[in-house]
């Protein structure tokens, strides 16, 4: 990694830098000593810059599930595929509790933390607790949840505030990973009250893992890479790599040489021109799975921060003057899709039927007419903000780049604004963005409950949006509704005036497209939110 923190590509001594290879190594031929390091070794490119922490209670971002799947556990999980239906894990059944208010888990018997110390229930209630009294964004995902109990060694109960709200599936993803409670309070951790102001495990877990995963957590470095090491005592049996090295690439092109080397075994950040160029390569194959992410722009309606933007109708001419095709077609080769909004295309209610009554599309004409209705008939001007990285193989920079070439067609004028990815956050969360902001959204679990909720709680405040408690009460309906075809009509119902409402603009639901070498036999990509299974890869 240069200064500048622009990846390069690997060269063989860092490779023996990078997976522990020492004295020993050096006394075998350079060629065997190589193979055999990376033989041991799965070395996986793709832009991590917006890792900001692996502590799991704080996780709120694109690329760390994947980390997190690897070393944590949670008591349920989502086998590719099939992300309807929750899968034993290190539960191994579930019921309601007696009185109804909760659900009640049994643990799986035997297992072991990388640190050797055996699973009690005391670890899932610390890990609960902890969870609840940080008061993170991970918190609201489970909001329903009042508190943890211990039943007996091998039981526990999650009791709720709102027993209909939905839950299993969103246990199920990495960020409610159990944590070994005696480890995490050895290096600051606490379920106290008080855990927001006085929890200081964050830092030990930034590099080091405290859970039962195929991996353990040994080294981050941020913008450069994350390094795991086996677990010997997964219950699962041990993984077939001895080590994982997830690299920094900030640039595709960096990738694809580096993956056509033999550097790394895959690359998550190529684009569909990148793509395409490996298709006579008898070492390379393409991996593909349609995703449950997207990639949006949302658009505050502070009129302190842009008059115009405060006018609903000029925040809909927006909306109506981007080319969805172009960016569908030409910017991504045909991998994706664009649901109409928060809910992707393939959940309960969002289908592309639904996307196309509903969604925005593109109408030069229409848009013009908003702009004259919201009294800005030449246009406006607007900031759009977005990270310096790349998502689904397209860099926000050449998005942004395209829909400002869009919006001026009908007279909106986009000043673009690249900054580093925490930064990015730092100021869209806090409600201090300008404009517009170009970001991301995957699924912290696969449930529609949890997109939905998120854009009436904590996304609109970063738009500025009052949302009214028909809203709200809108998407708690639909959520606790048991009917299917009903819950899907109030569903679409919620998508509809969301798209009216105009703060939020879908831009695209990528497929993935990762490039994999031959070298690897078993490469489960998994569309619930963690994009791979690192711990069932398995080398040729």
């Amino acid at each position: 990694m240069r200064l500048d923190g622009t990846a390069r590509p690997i060269a063989r001594r860092d490779v023996m830098r990078l997976l522990g290879l020492g004295a020993g190594s050096a006394l075998l031929p350079a060629g065997q000593a190589y193979a055999q390091a990376r033989g041991a070794t799965l070395v996986i490119g793709i832009d991590i810059s917006d890792t900001i922490t692996l502590d799991p209670v704080k996780q709120a971002q694109y690329t760390p599930p994947m980390t997190l799947a690897a070393t944590y556990d949670a008591l349920l999980t989502l086998a590719p595929g099939d992300y309807v239906e929750p899968k034993p894990s290190l539960a191994t059944a579930w019921a309601r509790t007696p009185d109804g208010k909760g659900w009640r888990f049994t643990l799986r018997d035997g297992v072991k933390f990388a640190s050797g110390a055996v699973m009690t229930a005391e670890d899932v209630q610390f890990t609960f607790q902890r969870l609840l009294a940080m008061k993170e964004q991970t918190q609201q995902y489970v909001k329903a949840i009042d508190r943890c109990e211990v039943v007996d060694a091998r039981t526990i109960d999650l009791v709720m505030n709102e027993p209909a709200a939905p839950l299993l599936n969103i246990l199920c993803a990495p960020t409610f990973g159990i944590t070994e409670k005696k480890l995490v309070m050895q290096h600051g951790g606490t379920m106290a009250a008080d855990a927001k102001e006085t929890d200081k495990a964050t830092d030990w877990l930034n590099q080091n893992s405290a859970g039962t995963g195929a991996y353990r957590l040994v080294r981050w470095e941020r913008n450069q890479q994350i390094q795991l090491v086996r677990n010997p005592h997964h219950w699962r049996g041990m993984a077939a790599y001895e080590r994982v090295v997830i690299r920094h690439f900030s640039d595709s092109a960096a990738q694809l040489l580096a993956i056509r080397r033999g550097d790394i075994q895959a690359a998550f950040n190529l684009i569909p021109e990148q793509i395409a160029t490996l298709r006579d390569e008898a070492q390379l194959r393409t991996e593909r799975l349609p995703s449950l992410d997207f990639v949006y722009m949302a658009l505050t309606q502070n009129a302190e921060f842009n008059r115009a933007l405060g006018q609903k109708a000029c925040r809909q001419a927006i909306g109506h003057a981007i080319d969805y095709d172009g960016i569908l077609g030409s910017m991504l080769g045909g991998a994706a899709q664009r649901p109409a909004h928060f809910l992707p295309i393939g959940v309960n209610g969002s289908t592309e039927a639904v996307a196309q009554e509903v969604g925005f599309r593109q109408d030069l004409e229409k848009a013009k007419r908003l702009l004259q209705e919201g009294g800005f008939p030449e246009g406006f001007e607007f900031e759009i903000a977005y990270g310096n990285a790349a998502v689904a193989g397209v860099s926000y920079q050449l998005l942004a780049q395209k829909i400002q070439a869009d919006l001026g067609r009908v007279g909106i004028r986009a000043k673009l604004a690249p900054m580093d990815q925490v930064n990015l956050r730092t100021s869209y969360t806090t409600g201090r963005s300008q404009g517009g902001v170009l970001t991301f959204w995957n699924p912290p679990a696969v449930e529609n409950e949890l997109w939905a909720a998120a854009v009436v709680e904590r996304v609109a405040k970063r738009v500025h949006w009052p949302v009214p408690p028909e809203m709200t009460a809108l998407v708690k309906r639909a959520a606790e509704e048991t009917d299917k075809a009903k819950a899907a009509a109030l569903w679409v119902e919620w998508q509809r005036a969301m798209v009216d409402q105009a703060n939020h603009v879908i831009l695209f639901q990528p497929v993935y497209q990762i490039a994999v070498r031959n070298t690897v036999k078993q490469f489960p990509l998994t569309a619930a939110g963690w994009q791979l299974e690192i711990g069932s890869t398995m080398p040729a």
